[in-house]
């Protein structure tokens, strides 16, 4: 199932064939340092892969992002549930994650998924707040967000890692 397409990007279901290019951003120190702080295993990554092929409730998932003048597999991106302290879903609320193998990085493709999804939030799923948060380092990643225009809420301080807050309002 095709969920939505941009100029370069087609986001679509996981499939099987998405497996080794998956593991391989999984087991790449420098895609993990900011989402986990250390790679994954082969087998670590072959276990959170299956968690992709579930089917997305309400388009809120995170979809296989496929680069299209290559069709080649490139990571995932979307919008999910965001979820309260307690672990309930706020109504209204989704949480965006942009996620790229390192190949593609610097070439605009974030920007180009981080608009395609707040679009299909904010106009198909009636969304009224995606928030987002960010390591403190990756600045990368706050450059999208900033680009996006997401203001930041707050920062949580922690050790030994530090985390930026980010929200967008439905305008």
């Amino acid at each position: 199932m095709i969920l939505l397409e941009t100029d370069r990007l087609l986001f679509r279901q996981h499939q099987l064939i998405d497996i080794d290019a998956y593991c391989a951003m999984e087991m790449d120190a420098d895609v993990r340092r900011y989402v986990g702080g250390k790679p994954r295993t082969r087998e670590e990554a072959e276990q959170r892969f299956l968690q992709t092929l579930k089917p997305a409730i309400n388009k809120l998932s995170m979809w296989a992002t496929i680069y299209k003048p290559e069709n080649k597999y490139i990571g995932r991106c979307g919008i999910y549930p965001h979820f309260d302290s307690n672990g309930n879903s706020i109504p209204g609320e989704a949480a965006l994650g942009l996620y790229i193998a390192k190949p593609y990085w610097g070439r605009g493709l974030a920007t180009e998924a981080g608009h395609a999804f707040v679009k299909l939030g904010f106009n198909e799923i009636d969304i009224n707040r995606i928030v987002t948060t960010i390591q403190v380092g990756n600045d990368a990643s706050v450059r999208v967000i900033e680009k996006l225009g997401f203001t930041l809420e707050y920062t949580e301080q922690g050790n030994p890692r530090s985390f930026l807050h980010y929200e967008l309002k439905k305008q």
